[in-house]
């Protein structure tokens, strides 16, 4: 039989990329999503060439994703972490005023 690529792997490698960058833009909840359906498509993949390994050539992608998406599953849900405590505390709101008032000062620096 003629070799062929796993079916999920370019997906999954592209998921967990994608879960990267949006573990640090949505406060974790979008890079744990993203990273949640990269790791089971990849697993999904590996329970495949486990089955028949010489019919598939494309293993190496489906290591680097599942990689990939654990690393970011892994910082998202510490970023998450840090994210609710923050809310839980009341100092979210501190923080954005503070933040609020430097970009307020740098307007007025820039004037």
């Amino acid at each position: 039989m003629e070799n062929q690529k796993l079916p999920n792997a370019t997906i999954s490698l592209v998921l967990a990329i994608l879960s990267l960058i949006a573990c640090c833009c949505t406060s974790g909840i979008g890079g744990v999503i993203l990273s949640g359906i990269a790791l089971f498509l990849a697993n999904k993949d590996e329970k495949k060439y486990a089955e028949n390994p010489e019919w598939y050539t494309n293993f190496s992608q489906v290591k680097t994703a599942k990689i990939i998406a654990i690393i970011s599953l892994v910082l998202s849900l510490i970023i998450l972490a840090v994210y609710i405590y923050m809310l839980s505390t009341g100092q979210y709101e501190q923080m954005m005023e503070q933040y609020m008032e430097m970009i307020e000062e740098m307007q007025k620096n820039q004037q």
